[in-house]
């Protein structure tokens, strides 16, 4: 039999760039050795010029099938070097000091002794060397994992310990003495990196290596490392359309994956990401008037807290172009006020960590449709399946299922667990599990009812919490609602409503009750509704319902 040669892949623009940069910084190097100085001299400036001139253009670069952020980097850094990329505070990157730090981060990395595969775990509140670090472990084939801050110091240990992380990356001393290890912090990152002008060696990327682990909210249930390769997160930068120069104002932690679309879509394309450590309405409001913002990545509560702020109508939001709200499901209610107050477009996006499932709504064109969540994006097969895993019809009611060509390799170190989150169809091919229950119209919008494990079962009948979230959120005096299920002897589960009030509404629990009954059917009544100061929630906007299930079973 003859042998077959297997080709290796063609290599990008950019890493072409890579190979050449590398050979003309070799040249200039061999310069230094040359002992006539005019000789000397006319080389190196010729190998400078080519070195400064040699570079592949993004808009080149975002037209290829695969690619790499840090890449884009390097390509706006040699065309636009004094943009601005990131802000912080009163500090600025432009692009080309990104592009210097990022090489001094990766250097950093390769002469500590971590190679392509070896990873590094970050846990801190959101700064520009955090980005830095994202792009750094890109160029060397490092791979990352973002860990939540509000996690406990005992689940943090445990998620690096899981990682693998060789070198841990904190701004939070007490997190650095648990851990134990390779720590570098933050406020002393500066002294860590390889000197200025330092640059890393090049290394061999394919599409299928792995780039980060992104653990998962923990909101129902212990954290999971989601595997996303190279080719993952460059389709999640290139599905959606960009133009040049956004800014987006970056507001929720950068261990998120909703963050990590907002920092990366504006940089793709030239524009500048504006961080916030702590998400604050007031200056929120006042960052995107003074850096003229035109994009912003939300979690619905954000919106609402920015909304209900007594000034906004004073601020100057003109420049804004789009808001994405995404992480949990807006109300109707409050898209249509997004729509009518806010300037520029609004679209929602339902997605996962775990990709497969995404859907989009552009709710200024589909006012009718504010209930759902749009329909899928382009490339995305959306199906409903029943507990059985068949295949269920439109309008009925089953757990969400979607596939694309960007799809999680699995969850790291948990086969089983991977194995749970994939359906078949009967052809074979693997579709992620959303965990959701819903349903598609029959004008192809998904509609969510909640999550599965949050569907309560009351006297053999499946209540939606969402549904009877609806009928309160309607209350005047309402702000904010959570249904979640309690043990009930006669009834097995029985609805338990948790609510909190707008400023300067006043209503007895007892009111909101009787409310409820009148316009509820009599099997999905609650049992009780509890008024609170505030609902708890993830950094990222989520109700933690398990907190509230605990709150009642030790009541």
């Amino acid at each position: 039999m003859a042998h077959i040669r297997r080709m290796a892949p063609a290599p990008s623009l950019a890493q072409v760039r890579e190979y050449v940069l590398t050979m003309l910084e070799g040249l200039s190097n061999l310069a230094d050795t040359v002992e006539d100085g005019h000789t000397r001299d006319r080389v190196k400036d010729f190998a400078d010029h080519l070195m400064m001139s040699w570079s592949p253009r993004p808009e080149a670069l975002l037209r290829q099938d695969f690619g790499r952020l840090d890449e884009l980097i390097a390509a706006h850094a040699a065309e636009n070097p004094d943009a601005p990329a990131a802000a912080h505070g009163e500090r600025v990157l432009t692009y080309a000091e990104l592009e210097a730090l990022v090489d001094r981060l990766a250097a950093a990395l390769q002469r500590d002794g971590l190679d392509k595969g070896d990873a590094i775990a970050v846990c801190g509140a959101s700064c520009l060397e955090y980005i830095g670090l994202f792009l750094a472990a890109s160029r060397t084939g490092v791979v990352i994992a973002p860990l939540a801050t509000w996690l406990t110091l005992d689940d943090i240990c445990a998620l690096i310990r899981d990682s693998g992380a060789k070198r841990l990356f904190t701004d939070n001393p007490d997190l650095a003495a648990a851990a134990g290890g390779e720590t570098v912090m933050f406020a002393g990152i500066e002294a860590w990196m390889a000197p200025p002008g330092a640059r890393p060696k090049p290394a061999q990327l394919l599409p299928d290596d792995v780039h980060c682990l992104m653990y998962s909210s923990g909101t129902t249930g212990a954290p999971r490392g989601v595997i996303q390769t190279y080719l993952f997160r460059w389709r999640l930068l290139t599905v959606v359309g960009a133009t040049h120069r956004e800014s987006y104002l970056v507001s929720t932690p950068l261990y998120s994956s909703v963050t990590n679309f907002a920092w990366a879509k504006p940089m793709a394309v030239g524009g500048t990401a504006v961080l916030m450590a702590k998400f604050d309405a007031l200056e929120f409001l006042k960052l995107a008037e003074r850096w003229r913002i035109t994009n912003a990545v939300l979690v619905p509560v954000q919106c609402q807290r920015i909304l209900a702020h007594p000034d906004f109508d004073k601020f100057d939001l003109s420049s804004f172009r789009s808001k994405v709200v995404l992480a949990a499901p807006a109300t109707p209610e409050l898209k249509a006020e997004l729509l009518r107050r806010w300037p520029g477009g609004l679209t929602e996006i339902y997605a996962m960590s775990e990709g497969g499932v995404a859907s989009y709504l552009d709710a200024a064109a589909y006012p009718d449709k504010l209930h759902t969540v749009g329909k899928p994006q382009a490339g995305v097969t959306l199906k409903v399946v029943d507990e059985k895993g068949l295949e269920l019809g439109p309008g009925a009611i089953g757990e969400l299922v979607g596939r694309s060509k960007t799809m999680m390799q699995g969850y790291h170190n948990l086969p089983e667990a991977t194995e749970r989150a994939f359906w078949r169809d009967p052809e074979g091919r693997l579709y992620v599990r959303s965990g959701d229950i819903g349903r598609i119209d029959a004008d192809g919008f998904v509609e969510l009812l909640g999550r599965k494990k949050d569907v309560i079962i009351s006297g053999g009948q499946n209540l939606y919490p969402c549904d009877l979230e609806a009928v309160l959120e309607r209350h005047p005096a309402v702000q904010d609602v959570a249904v979640v299920g309690r043990k009930s002897a006669r009834w097995g589960e029985e609805p338990v409503a948790f609510v909190t009030l707008n400023p300067g509404w006043t209503a007895a629990a007892i009111e909101l009750f009787d409310w409820m009954c009148e316009r509820l059917g009599r099997r999905q009544r609650p049992a009780e509704v509890i008024i609170l100061e505030e609902l708890p929630r993830s950094p990222v906007g989520k109700v933690l319902k398990g907190e509230l299930r605990a709150r009642l079973k030790a009541a």
